[in-house]
């Protein structure tokens, strides 16, 4: 049943997607379509009650009556993520509260507990979208938009291999080793690699793959600021996990310490110009505790601070923008799949996230870098403004 335009309410949800004019349908909740745009509908946005109707114009709000099954909506999903600018960001002090609250507790339990939630699905949800090769939960590196997740995650293990020499015999230490990627990758080019991870679930994985293809390495359930190796490693590599180790100077720090002299570090991760710049359905539904995306002009400072030369930072924006439309795309064909095994709530949270990030990589809201770091001889220290002013003083003649 067609009904006009005047039927909408002035203001709410429904009233900015006929603003927006992509074209699509809107359902109200007696059953009546709206038809909004010119040309054939990409979606349709489906209303279930007069509830969903007065859904709160803020991205926590639109995301939480999607959640729950108040709104649904059919066809292209992405498409609707430019009415994303018209929301409005409002932070809960709630959630504000928390994130100070886990800002000054013990990092490690804090980060145990925020990985272990996010993972606490279990293997398969991920491996039903990712890259059946590698298994990166990161932006690949496309040489062309066209190719294969599976080739761009082997671009990004060859690029890395490059940046940090790498040689048969080396100790390579992997923080956050997802599902073995560089074990696989390194170990079978004769790199004996080290993996640090925070689920059981993890480890369990990334053993087996070292047992079943007798590869030189070991995997570790401890958290990188805790870790005390017997010797200094030759290098590092950290896959996006830079986003949960917001306290840059302790991490530049951890590095320092565990690398050999002229050893280097090779980092990437998802960014954004302002710290702690997460927003408020993330923090609910996807990635609580201290997750923040990478602000890349501190990571830096502190490796400068801290002992390092930066060899090279390198802008993956439009790579991570490819990789998460690929997901997005593979997680939309296993739907059934996923609600079967996971439940409808993780299914819609899920699509969020994923075709979200999309949307966000594609407008610049977040950005994607790598950045290569090498251990010099000399430990900083990372100079104070009174040390500063100090030095100042000290070198007037």
């Amino acid at each position: 049943m067609k009904t006009s335009r005047s039927k909408l309410p002035r203001t709410g949800l429904a009233a900015l997607l006929v603003n927006l004019e992509i074209p699509g349908e809107i359902q109200l909740p007696n059953g009546s379509i709206v038809t909004v745009g010119a040309g054939e509908p990409k979606y349709r946005v489906i209303f279930r009650s007069k509830r969903a109707l007065r859904t709160p114009m803020t991205e926590l709000g639109v995301g939480r009556a999607y959640v729950s099954g108040d709104i649904q909506i059919e066809g292209d999903f992405g498409a609707l993520f430019d009415a994303r600018q018209k929301l409005q960001e409002k932070v809960p002090l709630r959630q504000k509260l928390q994130f100070l609250y886990d800002y000054f507790r013990t990092a490690t339990t804090m980060n145990a507990e925020t990985v272990g939630k996010h993972y606490g699905r279990g293997d398969e949800l991920y491996l039903k979208f990712i890259d059946k090769r590698f298994r990166f939960y990161s932006q690949g590196l496309f040489k062309h938009p066209d190719e294969s997740i599976e080739r761009a995650s082997e671009h990004k293990l060859e690029t890395m291999f490059k940046s940090l020499d790498l040689k048969p015999g080396a100790r390579l230490l992997d923080l956050g080793g997802g599902w073995g990627g560089v074990t696989q990758y390194c170990g079978a080019r004769g790199v004996h690699v080290t993996t640090l991870t925070l689920t059981a679930d993890s480890a369990r994985f990334i053993q087996r793959l070292i047992s079943d293809n007798n590869l030189p390495g070991q995997v570790f359930v401890q958290d990188f600021l805790d870790h005390k190796p017997d010797e200094p490693y030759d290098h590092i590599v950290t896959f996006g996990v830079i986003e949960h180790l917001p306290d840059y100077r302790r991490f530049a720090s951890r590095v320092y310490d565990v690398l050999k002299p002229g050893g280097r570090v090779y980092l990437d991760g998802s960014a954004a110009v302002t710290k702690f710049a997460v927003s408020s359905w993330t923090r609910d539904y996807v990635w609580g505790g201290t997750h923040t995306f990478m602000t890349v002009q501190d990571v830096m400072a502190e490796f400068l601070y801290h002992g390092f030369e930066v060899v090279e930072v390198v802008r993956e924006t439009r790579d991570y923008e490819l990789t998460m439309l690929e997901w997005a795309k593979r997680f939309d064909l296993v739907k059934d799949e996923i609600i079967a095994g996971w439940g409808e709530e993780t299914y819609r949270v899920f699509r969020v996230f994923l075709w979200g990030g999309t949307h966000a990589f594609r407008t610049n809201s977040l950005q994607a870098y790598h950045i290569v770091a090498e251990k010099t001889g000399s430990s900083g220290p990372r100079p104070s403004t009174y040390r500063r002013v100090v030095q100042f003083l000290g070198n007037l003649r």
